[in-house]
């Protein structure tokens, strides 16, 4: 059976194509010229919708022990497809207050490099471990910060512009892949140790 947990995040996976329509479509009423504010305002609530249920689905998990091994599987899918969705949409659809392109680049890199570090961990040591750590929990919140200054127009509206919690995102982002990374060479090394 389905947990409520797990439904809460299946349906964050769900929201994603729906935030990506409503941002190209925001995207096609600025080349057009006249920018239609409602698809705007749709695609930011969807966006805080799916960012704010990432937190839900998880306390329901702990608090009513709803933990479970599917949970576990798409709770970093949701994550994944809901940032990296926001990227490469407010990008291609030149959103205003847009990221720097260093910015993409270093959390679709990270995460291919996690990935592959999963898999070349797995072959070397047998086995390998995720453990989730407060460095990558930090800086996926962190990310949906970041998505959102553009979203709600952050730097029209404080004079800060996008780079700075661009810098900031991308400080965490790359700290917690070297925390990951370096777990992965203690498994490697702990199962060479047995051999």
């Amino acid at each position: 059976m389905l947990t409520l947990a797990t439904k809460i995040t299946i349906g964050r996976i769900l929201l994603v194509p729906i935030f990506v329509i409503c941002a190209l479509y925001y995207g096609k009423s600025l080349r057009e010229g006249a920018p239609d504010a409602a698809w705007r305002w749709a695609a930011v609530a969807i966006f805080t919708l799916a960012a704010v249920s990432d937190g839900i689905d998880g306390y329901i998990a702990r608090k009513y022990n709803q933990d479970s091994r599917l949970g576990q599987l798409l709770d970093p899918i949701a994550d994944k497809s809901l940032i990296l969705a926001a990227l490469i949409t407010l990008s291609a659809v030149n959103w205003p207050g847009g990221f720097p392109l260093w910015f993409p680049v270093i959390v679709i890199a990270r995460d291919i490099i996690t990935i592959s570090g999963t898999f070349i961990v797995n072959h070397l040591a047998g086995h390998v471990e995720v453990v989730p750590h407060w460095s990558g929990k930090a800086a996926t919140v962190s990310m949906f910060f970041a998505i959102g200054w553009p979203l709600l127009g952050g730097a029209a509206l404080t004079g800060i512009p996008v780079e700075v919690p661009s810098i900031i995102v991308g400080l965490l982002v790359v700290g917690s892949g070297a925390f990951y990374a370096y777990q992965g060479f203690l498994q490697v090394d702990a199962a060479d140790d047995k051999k």
